[in-house]
């Protein structure tokens, strides 16, 4: 399950460009991903252009 969600996480993050991170983790009941914008830059694009929702195509 890590490796689906790992590939996932970086399928999308390399939609984004630089600026964007990702972190697999294991929760109590479940492994998680998540992606987020570390950079100034990527923070305000995404805050513009919602980045991270488009980029998950939702």
């Amino acid at each position: 399950m890590q490796n689906a969600l790992s590939s996932r996480a970086n399928s999308i993050k390399s939609k984004l460009g630089e600026g964007y991170e990702t972190d697999i983790y294991v929760g109590k009941n479940r492994a998680n991903a998540s992606i987020r914008a570390e950079s100034k830059e990527a923070k305000r694009d995404n805050k513009k252009n919602n980045t991270l929702l488009k980029a998950m195509n939702l």
